[in-house]
Formats: C-alpha cells, sequence, structure tokens
C-alpha cells in the first residue's frame, strides 16, 4: 500500500466561450453579453495583448506547460471545477453571460487526465436542463466522474469515488449562492439541478457531514469541494473560515473551495488543508482590465499529500503558471516570487506560512502560532 495519497486539485476551468472557439471542434460563437455578441471577440482581445494564437489548436494547448508538471507529480487524482456546460443546447438562462464549450472539444479535459470535475458552481446551468443533461452524458461517456449536479437531488448530492493504490477518495461538490448560484438551479427530489449549499452555518456544515457519514467507510479520504464566495478580493468572510472549520472537525480531511478569479489563502488546520479559493486555472479573460492589482493572469497547480494512514497533511505545493494566447506557461521568477509574498502575508492570519522550494511553492502551518 502506498503512504501517500496525492490529489491535483484546480480551481475554475472554463473551456467555454473564447477557449472553446480555438479548439478543433468550436460551437455557435453566439454571445448575448451585452458588451460582446461573439465568441470569438475574446479570442481576438487575447491576441491583442499577448499575440496570434493559431487555431484550431490541440486539446492540450489550453494546458501547455501544465501537464508535464502534472505528469511529473504523478498525482493519484485529478479534480477540476468544470465552470462550463458542455452542449449544443441553445437555451440561454437569462444571466448575461453564459458559458458553453462543443461536446465534441471534450478532449481537452481528457489531454489533462482529470478524473473529476466538481459541477456544483453558478455556470453548468447556462443553457438549462437540457445543457446540464448533456454534459453529463459527455463526461461520463469520456469517463470523467461528477459530482455536484445530476438528474435527482441524490444523485447530485452523490461523491464521487475514486480508488488509490493508498484508499478510497469521496469528492463532494456543493455551491453556495454566494458565488451566484441561484436558488432555483437546486436538484430537488426528481428535478435536475445542482447540489445547492443553502446555508454555509454550523446547522449547513453539520448537514453536510451526515451525508457523508452515511457512505463513508472506514479509511476513506473526504473532500468538501465547495464553490463559494465573491470573483474577487483577498479576504474570507468568517463566515467560510467557521464553515470549514466545522467540516474538518466533523471529519473532512481537504477542504476545496473556489469560486474567486485569483488564488485565495490557504490555511492548514488541525493538519488538513483548506483552500479557500484556488483562482482561475483556465479561462478567456486575457486583455480584459480593471482587475491588474489582483494578477489574475497568474494560476496555480495544487498538488496535496495526504499520509494514507492518518489523513495528515503531508505536503501542500503549490506550483505558479501564468496564462499567455490562453495557454498556461510555467510562471517566471519575478512574478513567483510575487504570488509567494502575496500568499505568505495573506496566510499570516490563518497561522500559515508560504516558502519557495524547489517545485514551487510550499505551505505549512506556521509553528509560532501553535
Amino acid at each position: 500500500m502506498a503512504e501517500t495519497i496525492v490529489l491535483f486539485l484546480a480551481g475554475d476551468v472554463m473551456t467555454g466561450r473564447g477557449v472553446d472557439q480555438i479548439l478543433p471542434c468550436p460551437g455557435s460563437p453566439a454571445l448575448r453579453e451585452r458588451c460582446a455578441h461573439d465568441a470569438r471577440e475574446y479570442v481576438s482581445l487575447a491576441e491583442r495583448v499577448n499575440g496570434r494564437i493559431a487555431a484550431p489548436v490541440d486539446w492540450d494547448w489550453p494546458w501547455g506547460e501544465a501537464l508535464p508538471v502534472l505528469d511529473e507529480s504523478e498525482p493519484d487524482i485529478r479534480v477540476i471545477n468544470l465552470e462550463s456546460t458542455v452542449t449544443t443546447s441553445d437555451d440561454y438562462a437569462p444571466k448575461g453571460i453564459n458559458y458553453r464549450m462543443h461536446p465534441s472539444n471534450v478532449g481537452v479535459l481528457t489531454a489533462a487526465d482529470i478524473d473529476v470535475c466538481v459541477l456544483a458552481n453558478n455556470h453548468i446551468l447556462d443553457f438549462g436542463i437540457r445543457g446540464l443533461e448533456e454534459t453529463l452524458r459527455t463526461l461520463r461517456s469520456a469517463g470523467i466522474r461528477q459530482a455536484g449536479a445530476g438528474h435527482t437531488a441524490q444523485q447530485a448530492w452523490a461523491p464521487a469515488a475514486v480508488r488509490t493504490g493508498a484508499g478510497r477518495v469521496l469528492i463532494w461538490s456543493m455551491g453556495a449562492e454566494s458565488s451566484g448560484v441561484a436558488r432555483r438551479d437546486a436538484a430537488r427530489g426528481g428535478r435536475p439541478g445542482l447540489a445547492l449549499l443553502a446555508d454555509v452555518s454550523d446547522a449547513g456544515a453539520d448537514a453536510v457531514i451526515n451525508r457523508m457519514l452515511r457512505v463513508r467507510h472506514e479509511g476513506d479520504v473526504l473532500v468538501a469541494s465547495v464553490h463559494w464566495g465573491s470573483n474577487w478580493g483577498f479576504g474570507v468572510p468568517a463566515t467560510q473560515v467557521r464553515f470549514a472549520h466545522r467540516l474538518v472537525d466533523g471529519g473532512v480531511d481537504i477542504v476545496h473551495g473556489h469560486s474567486s478569479h485569483h488564488p485565495r489563502p490557504v490555511e492548514i488546520y488541525r493538519g488538513r488543508p483548506i483552500l479557500y479559493g484556488c483562482g482561475d486555472l483556465i479561462n478567456d479573460y486575457e486583455g480584459i482590465g480593471g482587475y491588474e492589482r489582483f494578477r489574475d493572469d497568474l494560476r496555480l497547480l495544487y498538488l496535496v499529500a495526504l499520509d494514507a494512514r492518518t489523513h495528515d497533511l503531508r505536503e501542500l505545493r503549490m506550483v505558479p503558471m501564468q496564462s499567455r494566447r490562453m495557454r498556461l506557461r510555467r510562471a517566471s521568477a519575478a512574478d513567483t516570487a510575487w504570488l509567494r509574498e502575496a500568499l505568505d502575508g495573506l496566510g499570516r492570519d490563518f497561522g500559515t506560512r508560504v516558502d519557495a522550494g524547489r517545485g514551487g511553492l510550499f505551505a505549512r502551518a506556521d509553528r509560532g502560532r501553535e
């Protein structure tokens, strides 16, 4: 039996809109946004600031230099928050920004050997129930597990189960209204939808824990993947901190948070990692101004190694990347230093230090706070 279980955890992977247009099988570019009516406008914007994209690109293009990092790290499980429907449905939800990727482009996910897509987010129903159901079918046909959405409430709240050489990992996905998830999109009884986290409170956390304990077997690693909070800002609301702590106190081994377009603080609480906001990993935001101080062009690959027996954190490594021409490349030394300083400063209030080392940035509990 292996001594560790290693998970690759990513924030938002938004393969719709402009990203879909550069892939081998682009869907309809039509948009109903206030400022853009054609998804190819986002490709042009990225090219204007960073250079030409020779579309169609191969499916591995958006991952770029992240793929050799992942292959060398050999994670047991690769998990992303897929914040895009995979559909040809034209059932636009009236929300202003809608993401869809053509199902024939699902190769962009299999190219990275993605094991699990968590789906309880504010874009998974951008093209209605038909869009959700086609997304579920497409992922299933591609051999990718999903959590957080389903044909029924029972399916939406069921975990994705992955067996590794060191044991089983159960991954739940849930979305909070604070991230823009609409209450009407919740799965109810036999109605398709997503796993809505209606209450970010002690009672809400206890309800999630009770669901987990009903299916947990001894030795299982429990992961709570939560889509919550605003898109911008480094702060973490006290309600989220309390909720995450309550989950860990109840037996959760990893809290995988996302929704913010840039990384937020990490915390190591009682030997368990809490990622409050993993930031975006893949999107079409290049050239969009207004939030430069958050450096959302910088992305992180999160590699979490747990002790296979105790589930204590062995290592939390974050590999800095940068998006250019809708492709990930290794971040420069200067940008890596900026990220380290930002995350280390943000982590002080959580008793967490972030150091630079061989292979990336490493989070550790500040011994002076224990």
